[in-house]
């Protein structure tokens, strides 16, 4: 390896590393304010001069300079202070004294440096410039006149993100960032400009004025907005979950969240259950004490046929409440259990079948992907950002069967659904069997409905057609949109012998009691069942239910949860739950005594042990399983095909669960996405 002194010290670096990183390597911190080693080099700011030897007697920008053999690089003499404060003092020019307002103070890298690097006076008379304030849209609240131009929001947009919405018009002192004829930024990933925001310039919307940074309590946890599990922290005050910020998580999320993961949170206050309801003879709820209501319920089960009691899981549950209603239901002898309010055809066989076997980061290596049934711009924005990287880096080809959409990147669109799927084109199946490493990705639209057995096994059969699954490689992936599925399909949270599916449970006659544990995407309006909701939203699974038992949002306990490609994470609490609603697995624990069937744990750490005991994988905590081979062809059942159009699962990405239908920001966001498609068809 190279080798560079730093301030006297040889530094070995990598080569194609810079300055600026060979620098840090050795332990120096350069201040910096445009460079982002996830974005494209800018070199605007000029925060980071150092003095490079050889080279022009001069400063340097560290961010842009390629470090070399034999360098001398010098962070900390006297030309170099002299430069930053000049730097500084520029920056400083026409920044506004907003600090005492501003959201971004006690956060700002702006007010940061300045401690090191600014003046304690001015010596600039003429007034500050003003720049005109911009609508982005709701997540996105702007300052312009605090911008200094460092373009990081512009490169995300244009690169990660992949809507060039955002830009800079203008030089010198008229230059300004701007989005392109007042447009909103049509990206669901805005959220993650307001981060990168150096300055105060772009902070968040729905937060704007709420708190202090310095007020909060932090909490790290997981996201259950979609499958992937990101990494998150969620910062409280008081009893109220104020925002939540992305973790670095290389496998995951890297360091970026979605717009629904980032501003649902305000759903969290709003159309809560804090207290059980009963419906009374005269057909209105009435609230009730949880001795009266658990009692209800009792009786109810006990007194029906345990052929016609069933169980259906919601999307965002954790591992535990759904092992504790799979516990309780089979102790009642019903095998009436799904935790695929979907339909999906998954559920069966090796665990390999419903994982998103080559890791969300792996998938990166693939050089050809086939995408059935998914839109992952929607489903997974931030694996959509992964695909779009692989895409810019030319090394990806990219095939689509299914609905056609802007995914950000350019794809050959193969046809519409199971009719292209069962008559494949040569050239379909070239560009995979060509490839050293082809993947597949299978979204839950390709496998649902009636076709979805058959689906699953033609995908399978193809897979092993094209050498999907090798030594050290297994790209069959199953990509998911509810948090709670992979935990569900791994402790058998599916039909029994004989069981009814979710499908079949909600159909008119089909039961005698349907329990809805937090499952509110399934219609249940047809079916005669006495329907009891555990949940901690009043949304579509409360609507009809006559019982209510309220429990937790995911942010109120601590669980498990396994994400699309097989991760198991816990998630940590980070307030307690409101009013008089309690975590969903202690309720579960309540009722089982009531019912003579009580459960063997009294403690949460007790039922994770049983869990543990009875699936292994649930014990691996924050382990991705390595790529393992299993025989893809035995997948689902052979059968028709039929002519079905493959649709994503998710209509709405704003709206797709309790917690963002509650949210007012979600409702904002989804009133923009369909407002160009209204005036389209208009």
């Amino acid at each position: 390896m190279p080798v560079a002194k730093v301030n006297g010290v040889e530094t070995e670096f990598e080569p194609g590393m810079t300055v600026l990183q060979v620098a840090e390597r050795a332990g120096h911190e350069i201040p910096r304010f445009c460079y982002h080693e996830r974005l494209s080099i800018a070199g605007n700011c000029r925060m980071c001069l150092v003095e490079v030897k050889p080279g022009p007697p001069k400063p340097q920008a560290s961010c842009a300079l390629p470090a070399a053999e034999g360098q001398e690089i010098f962070t900390d003499t006297p030309m170099v202070k002299k430069a930053r404060e000049g730097v500084m003092e520029f920056l400083l020019i026409n920044h506004p004294l907003d600090c005492p307002i501003c959201d971004q103070g006690g956060e700002c890298d702006l007010q940061d440096q300045s401690v090191g690097y600014g003046r304690d006076g001015s010596r600039y008379s003429e007034n500050k410039r003003a720049v005109e304030e911009k609508n982005m849209g709701p997540t996105v609240k702007t300052f312009m006149t605090r911008c200094i131009q460092c373009t990081r929001c512009v490169r995300f947009i244009t690169e990660v993100a992949g809507v060039p919405d955002i830009g800079m018009i203008s030089r010198g002192e008229s230059a300004e960032i701007t989005t392109y004829l007042e447009k909103n930024i049509d990206s669901e990933l805005s959220g993650n400009v307001n981060d990168l925001c150096p300055v105060g310039a772009l902070t968040h919307r729905p937060w704007q004025y709420h708190y202090r940074p310095w007020e909060l309590k932090k909490t790290e946890t997981i996201d259950v907005m979609d499958a992937l599990g990101s990494n998150i922290r969620a910062d409280a005050k008081g009893a109220e979950v104020m925002r939540i910020l992305p973790r670095v998580n290389e496998g995951i999320n890297e360091e970026w969240l979605s717009d629904i993961s980032r501003y649902a949170v305000d759903g969290l206050q709003r159309q809560r259950l804090d207290r059980p309801f009963v419906r009374g003879a005269d057909g209105k709820l009435k609230a009730a004490s949880w001795q009266e209501a658990l009692g209800v319920v009792a009786e109810k089960l006990a007194t029906s046929k345990p052929e016609k009691i069933g169980v259906v899981a919601g999307d965002l549950q954790d591992a535990e409440s759904m092992k504790a209603a799979l516990d309780l239901f089979r102790a009642l002898g019903s095998a009436n259990t799904d935790c695929r309010q979907d339909g999906s055809a998954l559920g069966y066989g090796p665990r390999e079948g419903w994982l998103f076997n080559s890791g969300l980061q792996g998938i990166e290596n693939a050089d050809a992907i086939l995408i059935v049934g998914a839109n992952p711009r929607v489903e997974a924005p931030l694996l959509n950002a992964r695909l779009r990287k692989t895409w810019l880096a030319g090394k990806t080809e990219i095939g689509l069967i299914g609905e056609q959409a802007n995914l950000t990147f350019d794809y050959s669109w193969l046809g519409a659904g199971s009719k292209t799927l069962g008559k494949l084109p040569k050239a379909a199946v070239d560009f995979l069997t060509k490839a050293e490493r082809p993947a597949i990705i299978v979204g839950s639209g390709a496998l649902s409905g009636d076709t979805g057995p058959a689906v699953l096994n033609a995908l399978g059969a193809l897979a092993n057609k094209v050498g999907v699954i090798a030594d050290g490689w297994n790209g069959f992936n199953v990509l998911h949109s509810a948090a709670s599925r992979v935990a569900g399909l791994d402790m058998g949270f599916v039909p029994g012998e004989g069981g009814l599916s979710a499908v079949d449970m909600v159909k008119k006659d089909a039961l005698d009691v349907l329990f809805l544990l937090g499952a509110d995407e399934i219609d249940a309006s047809a079916t005669k069942a006495f329907k009891i909701y555990l949940g901690s939203h009043g949304d579509r699974g409360a609507h009809g239910a006559d019982v209510i038992l309220p429990g937790a949002a995911y942010t109120e306990k601590s669980g498990l949860y396994v994400n699309t490609e097989g991760r198991v994470q816990m998630a940590d609490r980070v307030v307690f739950p409101k009013g008089d609603a309690k975590e969903d697995w202690a309720i579960l624990r309540a009722l089982s005594g009531l019912v003579a069937q009580t459960l063997p744990y009294d403690t949460l750490d007790a039922l994770r042990s049983k869990l543990m005991a009875d699936v292994p994988t649930f014990g691996r905590i924050d382990y991705l399983p390595a790529p393992a081979a299993f025989d893809v062809a035995s997948l689902g059942k052979k059968g028709d095909l039929g002519d079905v159009a493959f649709a994503s699962s998710v209509r709405d990405p704003y709206l797709n669960n309790p917690i963002a239908r509650a949210s007012v920001t979600m409702a904002e966001l989804s009133a923009q996405r369909i407002a160009p498609v209204a005036m389209a068809a208009e």
